[in-house]
């Protein structure tokens, strides 16, 4: 059975469009979890009347997708976690092909799959076909605006976009789940980089199509999506990076992020980058103790241009 999470916050008009492409699903072994983080739209209300097959857990406040998603995992049962956005949409073979994809996977110890992410307005163009990670500690999503067509093929990745991913409860069961600290943004990439230095692996599936409306939730808030990337990116590389390769990765990191703070001020004139750096600074300690060491070294990709970065 397929354990499908839906974080939602004020979503209420988004969920009206993926809930019936849930329920149209070709796989049907699957319960929905919608974890409600303190919605004031009426979503509660409307998803007990017009969905009732639907398990919902209310939350008092907005908890984040990072705890909304554990809650979710922790209530429901089946050996295999969806974790979805709720300004999606799926095509009807998406839970079979991810499904399909971690059972018959010829990679070790498979404990994630990538869906095939597009874009909601241009679905020609991918929105995410996984997402890697560079040298300089910057995850991005794989094709990002590139045409579909130059995606789909079967392959291995470094981990899946949470927005459309499946997780094998026994790697969560082994490296434990979301980091509560992360709030948002960089918790699928902290989540895939334990998973990877523990010797499990991501395989990205084509055929397991999503339709996304990039940070449909977070455009009306763009500062705070900028201060949680900064604060949480630094984190996740306190967190992961392995020793020694980290010192020799330093001086590349620390220019990255000075012109990455820089290019954010010139273009939103707004200190958000720089408050995200500071505040990763001052919990510095509290990540450096969650490190886990003796594990496996995990191979990153050669830098790429900033304009070909999303996360």
């Amino acid at each position: 059975m397929v354990s499908v999470i839906i974080v939602n916050w004020n979503g209420r008009d988004w969920l009206e469009t993926c809930l019936p492409t849930l329920a149209a699903q070709t796989f049907r072994d699957f319960e929905v979890v919608v974890v409600d983080n303190g919605s004031t739209d009426g979503s509660i209300d409307w998803l007990k009347k017009e969905w009732p097959q639907v398990r919902v857990l209310p939350q008092a406040e907005n908890l984040g997708f990072a705890v909304g998603n554990n809650c979710g995992i922790q209530a429901s049962s089946g050996p295999y976690i969806v974790t979805l956005n709720n300004d999606t949409r799926l095509d009807a073979e998406f839970l079979a092909e991810m499904v399909t994809a971690v059972e018959t996977s010829s990679l070790p110890k498979t404990g994630m799959v990538a869906a095939q992410i597009v874009r909601w307005q241009q679905p020609d163009l991918l929105d995410s076909a996984g997402i890697e990670v560079d040298w300089a500690g910057i995850a991005w999503n794989r094709g990002w605006q590139q045409p579909v067509a130059t995606a789909n093929q079967l392959c291995e990745v470094f981990g899946p976009s949470g927005a459309a991913a499946l997780y094998r409860r026994d790697m969560l069961d082994d490296i434990s789940l979301f980091d509560a600290d992360f709030f948002c943004y960089y918790e699928d990439v902290d989540l895939a980089w334990r998973g990877q230095r523990a010797g499990w692996t991501c395989l990205y599936a084509p055929k397991a199509r999503v339709h996304h409306w990039h940070s449909a939730t977070a455009v009306s808030v763009p500062a705070f999506k900028t201060t949680m990337l900064g604060r949480n990116k630094m984190w996740t590389i306190v967190k992961n990076y392995a020793w020694p390769a980290f010192i020799w990765a330093l001086p590349l990191i620390i220019v990255y992020d000075a012109a990455a703070i820089l290019k954010s001020f010139w273009q939103t004139r707004s200190l958000a980058a720089l408050r995200g750096r500071c505040a990763a600074l001052r919990k510095l300690w509290v990540m450096c103790a969650k490190r886990v060491p003796a594990q496996k070294v995990v191979a990153l990709q050669r830098p790429y241009p900033f304009k070909q970065r999303t996360m």
